[in-house]
């Protein structure tokens, strides 16, 4: 798989990433960067992955062969990089691979202004086609040598030393939160953080703690972990550790802390479009952008005035945000089916607090925010959702599959329509209403069930979203639609 843009930044293999090729998309960025703005300084950040720090100095190499000068940031959690990157008004670069396994990584890119959008991808893509297919560069130095290995990596002696890390990054984004939240917030509540290898660990616990909350922290790991919030591995370990210290709620982040994870008081997971609905109220938004794969809930709430559907990713989101805020509304917010949660104009809280603008995709503000509407209110998470329409959704993940085998399947609905979806799905579903290929095949059912369909754009991966009228029903469907569609993938490989 070639490196490229997917959903959300430059994502590949440790072994596509040579320095070379991370190098390259950064020289890329940085002349794209040239045409927008007079900035020079490029604020740099990683997660814990084991791959990051390499892959930090060869784009920190770039940067300065680019006549760019990286600051340094050190491993913390991406919003809390595009903050100080927004509040200097200068560039970002985060190394990142949000959830994906270990053995790939990532890479996202920051203008003064924000997360590079799809144009703005395109642009940044066109410029690393002409460097990988010009003459091998050579040491600014002038020495005549060229600078990487013969596995693309850069020869030793060039490898900038990063130097230590600013702190200034992790402080504001902290300031930024508890500005949002007054002393005592969580005051009464016992947490459990299971701080695993997000960038968040050390940061959010110690917020907690300043709001308040009895906070207990598990799970820190020497190796990374790939939590992917949208399709927790094994929901019954959280629960334990939720039983095991009479917990009013589990919190966490994948990787680098831009998508929450948080349990009720029972242990059951709230899922990420769940626990955005709850946030959106809470923060008293007019407006919502989600993707088409968020629970319908949404709309049932009746508690927003205008929702924007969009395909998934955050630049999908972020650009429905302008589109909102141009239209004229003035509380404005989004968020992903991650739970990853952006805010698109600037939100006046109780009490006189302002929230910025931060669109991009956060962990801490959705967690802290639903805790502490809890707490407001005398209810518990599980009493919280209850307020919610009775819409469940459950996702589900096949590994190892091609995405142009993902595709070819989402083509054949296009084609075929109504008809492939009651051959595979009728016996389990109902009888098909209606297609939206918005992003992939999503297809609602007359009884109100939905089976969503997509093939990831940047790894070997393929997602099954349901939605039905009660848990046991929604997770029963994406059992059989992720078995069905298993082995209908399976079939078109020629297996």
């Amino acid at each position: 798989m070639a490196l490229k843009f997917g959903t959300s930044g430059v994502r590949g293999l440790v072994t596509e990433m040579s320095d070379r090729a991370c190098a390259l998309y950064t020289r890329a960025y940085m002349r794209y960067l040239k045409t927008l703005s007079a900035v020079r300084t490029v604020c740099l950040g990683g997660d814990l992955r084991s791959s990051t720090p390499r892959i930090l100095a060869a784009v920190a190499f770039a940067v300065r062969e680019e006549g760019g000068e990286p600051l340094y940031c050190g491993m913390l959690p991406t919003p809390a990089l595009a903050t100080f990157a927004r509040e200097r008004k200068c560039g970002c670069i985060m190394v990142t691979g949000s959830h994906i396994p270990d053995d790939r990584n990532g890479i996202k890119f920051y203008l003064p202004a924000g997360e590079v959008l799809k144009n703005d991808e395109a642009e940044i893509s066109r410029l690393y086609a002409e460097l990988a297919s010009g003459p091998a560069p050579v040491r600014s130095a002038g020495e005549g040598e060229r600078p990487y290995d013969a596995h693309e990596n850069l020869k030793s002696g060039l490898r900038p030393d990063l130097g230590a890390p600013t702190t200034e990054a992790q402080a504001l984004y902290l300031q930024r939160l508890r500005d949002c939240f007054p002393a005592g917030s969580l005051t009464g509540l016992r947490l459990v953080f299971y701080q695993h290898s997000s960038a968040a660990r050390d940061l959010l616990p110690a917020l907690l703690r300043d709001l308040g909350a009895e906070v207990i922290s598990v799970g820190w790991s020497e190796r990374f972990v790939p939590l992917d919030t949208e399709a927790v591995e094994d929901p019954r370990k959280l629960a334990a550790m939720v039983r095991e210290h009479s917990a009013d709620a589990l919190l966490s982040t994948d990787g680098d802390a831009d998508r929450p994870l948080l349990t009720d008081e029972t242990g059951r997971v709230i899922r990420g479009d769940i626990l955005g609905i709850l946030v959106a109220r809470t923060l008293q938004a007019d407006a919502v952008a989600t993707p088409v794969s968020s629970n319908t809930a949404l709309e049932m709430s009746g508690w927003f005035k205008t929702v924007r559907r969009t395909r998934i990713g955050s630049p999908h989101v972020i650009a429905a945000l302008n589109e909102l805020s141009a239209a004229g509304y003035s509380r404005v917010v989004g968020y992903e089916a991650n739970g990853g949660f952006l805010t698109g104009s600037e939100l006046t809280r109780p009490g006189g607090a302002v929230l910025p603008p931060l669109p991009t995709r956060d962990a801490g503000l959705p967690l802290i925010a639903a805790l502490a509407a809890c707490r407001s209110r005398g209810l518990a998470l599980s009493e919280l959702v209850a307020e919610l329409p009775d819409r469940y959704t459950v996702s589900g993940l096949l590994r190892g599959i091609p995405s142009e085998r993902g595709r070819a399947l989402v083509a054949r609905f296009e084609s075929e329509g109504a008809t492939l979806a009651a051959q595979l799905f009728g016996a389990i579903a109902g009888e098909p209403e209606s297609l939206d290929f918005t992003d992939g095949a999503r297809i609602r059912f007359t009884g109100g069930w939905i089976i969503h369909l997509r093939p990831s754009g940047n790894a070997p991966e393929f997602r099954c979203y349901v939605e039905a009228d009660s848990p046991e029903a929604a997770a029963r469907l994406n059992e059989q639609a992720l078995a069905i569609t298993a082995g209908e993938l399976a079939a078109g490989s020629g297996a």
